[in-house]
């Protein structure tokens, strides 16, 4: 077989300065300094050259794909779909995992667990007399598997032609523990399918990413998931003690452990939108109450937005009526970063631009919190005032730009209406989640540290070569 081969394309967020030697860009965002050598080489990769495979180049381009700067692009890959057993955990969705099935194309095996059907499957290689839920279902069906890779897909997803290649050119890297294909929904007629199509909690976007607490893609659903074998057994599976967000669970603390983690929507599976309304609307609630049992196992990972205390003092002034000071602050701290990234060859201009960018960006951040997770506390506080009662609109007001810049195949009040009740479901689980462990933490907001102290990282193509 051909040795595999490495290209670098650039994130569509990065921005290259200073002839290739600062590039800004990444999630969380971050400067890269750049040695002259490694520019250069950088320049021949985002332009199509393979990365070679001395240790040195392999390191630097580690670093870039690490940061979110640029993804990576295998050919000829070692893995192939006999390395990959097939995991399906279902509970009385026999006529969904016949077209699952039928779609697979070759695999080394299928698992397929039936998790408690009333009526037993008929070719099920693992039962469960009972409901155990779906984290215990995959634990059993990974736990047959002979093979080096696992992939965990749901009953009533069916993948695209050759949804299973792009995927597996990531296990060349020894770092990445597991991979997600894209999982849009399956496009329909109704209000329900037309509002998924746009919409879903499970289609992660269109642009490829490193997944990450923090990180623009912060999980990715076991709807469609493969994994390493190896990193299975090494921590232990899906958290059988959580009913949801147990994906989510698995893919933070493969990365908390130093793996990585990779969106891949080069490959696509199409999963079905919930039959009903009622049904759409317990399934954001569920999602919001994995918030408590998420946030017990990994603190500020789960907070509701995450901004500067900066950006934070100066919208709480603007909401409360002080527009001088919460401007004041913005523009006093706005100030300060030029200064922090002059010394990595960034222009005043363009620092000053994300500056402002950042406390914009926060006020959005802020505005979702206050319509999803924190609603139940901020809306009837705010609505009970006249100045809060703007504020809301202007919070809501954000669905109508939505609407404007995706365009959905859902009339404007129609799509308005719904964003509020996608949000209050998720809030209210939230809320739920929260009273029932006695815990604050999904609620509390993660102010950090502006300007950052982490967001400047030099690099060269070997030792004593970074500046």
């Amino acid at each position: 077989m051909s040795e595999s081969v490495l290209r670098l394309e650039a994130d569509p967020g990065t921005r290259r300065l200073a002839a290739g030697r600062v590039l800004l860009g990444g999630s969380p965002y971050r400067v890269l300094r750049l040695s002259d050598a490694a520019a250069r080489l950088v320049d021949g990769w985002l332009d199509g050259e393979p990365v070679a495979h001395s240790a040195a180049h392999r390191r630097l381009a580690a670093r870039l794909v690490g940061a979110g700067v640029a993804h990576p692009r295998h050919t000829n890959a070692r893995h192939r779909a006999e390395d990959v057993t097939v995991v399906v955990p279902v509970r009385d969705h026999a006529a969904a995992l016949g077209r699952l099935l039928s779609a697979l194309g070759p695999v080394a095996k299928v698992v397929v667990v039936d998790d408690g059907s009333e009526v037993p499957l008929a070719g099920a290689t693992v039962r469960h007399d009972v409901a155990l839920g779906p984290a215990a279902a995959r634990n059993s069906g990974w736990r047959t598997v002979s093979t080096d890779l696992v992939a965990f897909l749901d009953a009533d997803v069916q993948p695209e032609p050759g949804w299973l290649e792009p995927l597996l050119g990531h296990f060349e890297d020894p770092d990445v523990a597991a991979v997600a294909p894209r999982v849009r929904s399956r496009p329909g007629p109704t209000l329900l399918e037309r509002y998924e199509r746009t919409r879903s909690s499970l289609d992660l976007g269109d642009t490829p990413a490193p997944v990450r607490p923090g990180g623009r893609v912060g999980y990715v659903p076991s709807a469609a998931l493969v994994v390493r074998a190896s990193a299975l057994r090494e921590h232990g599976g899906f958290d059988e003690r959580m009913q949801f967000g147990e994906d989510v669970d698995l893919v933070w603390r493969l990365a908390a452990a130093g793996r990585q983690v990779r969106y891949e929507p080069a490959a696509v599976v199409r999963h079905d939108p919930r039959p009903t309304w009622r049904a759409w609307a317990r399934q954001r609630f569920d999602y919001g109450t994995s918030a408590a049992p998420l946030a017990i196992r990994h603190g500020k990972a789960v907070a509701p937005v995450k901004v500067s205390v900066w950006s934070a003092v100066s919208w709480a002034a603007l909401a409360a009526g002080r527009p001088v000071t919460g401007l004041g602050v913005a523009a006093v701290t706005a100030s300060l970063l030029p200064r922090k990234l002059a010394p990595a060859g960034v222009p005043a201009s363009v620092s000053l631009e994300l500056a402002l960018r950042g406390h914009a960006g926060a006020g959005r951040l802020l505005a979702d919190a206050v319509t999803r997770s924190w609603w139940p506390a901020a809306v009837p506080v705010l609505a009970a005032r006249r100045r809060g009662r703007w504020l809301l609109a202007a919070a809501y007001g954000s669905y109508v730009r939505e609407w404007y810049v995706r365009r959905p195949p859902v009339d404007p009040g129609r799509w308005v209406a719904l964003r509020v009740a996608d949000d209050m479901a998720y809030g209210a689980g939230v809320w739920w989640g929260a009273l029932r462990h006695r815990t604050t933490a999904p609620l509390r907001p993660d102010l950090a540290d502006w300007p950052g102290r982490d967001g400047v990282q030099s690099h060269g193509t070997g030792e004593g070569a970074a500046r």
